[in-house]
């Protein structure tokens, strides 16, 4: 599933193609994704004008000059792409329709936004902006890893009473925003800490660690594009690029990339999902 560097890599492309423009024509093909599509959802985007692009967690929200705004989540599959326009020294013609173009919008300077979603575990709907975060889908996430509420003070208390283990609790999306598998497992490698250790054992010293170290993961793969691994492709059809740089994800029985070290990467299994650790530099 693609998480925040993904998801805010496509809010970029998307950004400069759409805000400031109007939806001239709205085709929603299928009456559902993961849940069913807003009531007239085509009718009520059809005429609007974007008037920006924001990204909570690993959700993209167009506001709209309707008042509402178009809440999007990619799922494990959902590609967006943008045709029609130049995107930087390039020009992608209008491709045929595909099977799994779900939602198509054609906008005011000519330019085409699919959403196209092969396995349908995507998600669309419409909010009223003025109400922000208290859609049922954003109320309870905890704070943008960017923010100057995601602190060591924040992340201190936050762990503090969870016997959970590390891994575990950075995946909480109420803990903090759009961490996912990849960018926790990369964010430990780099502070040194097992995967496996409870959470709320950790010294102070080690949580306030965690803050900058979770941000600069972020950053870097933001910069990279974001990972390809399956399905996720930038809004201009391009590949992310920070998979060429996974220190532990996807590495297992491979040489510790740390200097001197001579450990292989392991795996475990954690709450379903693979953690990728260096058994000699991560305690």
């Amino acid at each position: 599933m693609p998480e925040l560097p993904e998801v805010e890599t496509v809010r970029r492309g998307l950004a400069p193609v759409m805000t400031g423009q109007t939806i001239t024509d709205a085709a929603v093909n299928r009456p559902d994704l993961r849940w069913p599509f807003p009531t007239r959802m085509a009718e009520r985007l059809t005429g609007a004008q974007v008037t920006g692009l924001r990204r909570r967690s690993k959700y993209i929200l167009a506001d709209l000059s309707t008042g509402e705004s178009l809440l999007i989540h990619l799922g494990m599959s959902g590609r967006i792409l943008i045709s029609g326009v130049m995107q930087g020294d390039f020009h992608h013609d209008h491709p045929a329709s595909a099977k799994h173009d779900h939602v198509v919008l054609t906008m005011g300077n000519g330019a085409r936004i699919t959403f196209n979603d092969a396995r349908r575990f995507g998600a669309m709907d419409l909010l009223e902006t003025a109400l922000g975060d208290a859609h049922p889908l954003l109320a309870k996430i905890g704070p943008e890893p960017f923010g100057n509420t995601f602190n060591e003070t924040y992340l201190t208390r936050a762990l503090g009473g969870r016997k959970t283990p590390i891994k575990t609790a950075l995946l909480d999306q109420h803990v903090v925003a759009g961490l996912g598998n990849i960018y926790v497992c990369e964010a430990l490698y780099r502070a040194g800490l097992h995967p496996a250790r409870p959470a709320n054992a950790l010294p102070a010293t080690a949580v306030a660690g965690l803050v900058p170290i979770i941000r600069d993961v972020l950053a870097e793969a933001i910069e990279a594009g974001g990972s390809s691994l399956r399905d996720y492709r930038q809004a201009d059809g391009e590949l992310g690029y920070f998979q060429h740089r996974f220190r532990t994800y996807g590495r297992e029985n491979e040489p510790c990339t740390t200097p001197g070290c001579t450990a292989t990467i392991e795996r475990i299994v954690q709450s379903g999902r693979s953690s990728f650790f260096c058994p000699k530099c991560q305690r």
